[in-house]
């Protein structure tokens, strides 16, 4: 692992055939690339969170992914609503996923609580009517 590598995802909205797709891509990659196990299970938990969001709460988006030999930099663009109360919505159990949603086991208000739990560091830039900018970082 020498240099940095690179990844893009496009993210649908509401497409929950194909939801989890880019994590488990990276997980994939992760460990052909010899990444340590406990560092790739947290980025697919966190990643696979932050794809199952955007798909319920935004109108789709893209996810990057920079892996370095020093840590695993995710970044889930979207445009959606944006978050109005980001406080609130890191407390588990609180969801805005409509009941169609939770029929299908999504929308449980865990998504950004474990996002955080699994990561190093993560940073919120939201602007209601505009999108969300999730920066997820899990050191190697």
């Amino acid at each position: 692992m020498d240099d940095a590598i690179h990844l893009t995802y496009p993210i649908s909205p509401d497409d929950f055939t194909r939801a989890g797709e880019a994590s488990s891509d990276v997980k994939r990659k992760l460990k052909q690339m010899g990444v340590n196990p406990e560092a790739i299970r947290k980025v697919a938990i966190a990643m696979y969170e932050g794809e199952i969001n955007m798909v319920i709460h935004a109108k789709g988006g893209e996810i990057r992914v920079d892996i370095t030999p020093e840590k695993i930099i995710m970044v889930l663009d979207d445009v959606g609503p944006g978050i109005p109360n980001v406080e609130l919505a890191m407390q588990a159990g609180y969801s805005t996923a409509p009941d169609e949603v939770r029929s299908l086991g999504f929308g449980a208000g865990m998504g950004l609580p474990n996002m955080k739990k699994y990561t190093d560091s993560m940073d919120i830039e939201t602007t209601i009517g505009v999108g969300t900018k999730i920066t997820m970082v899990v050191n190697i």
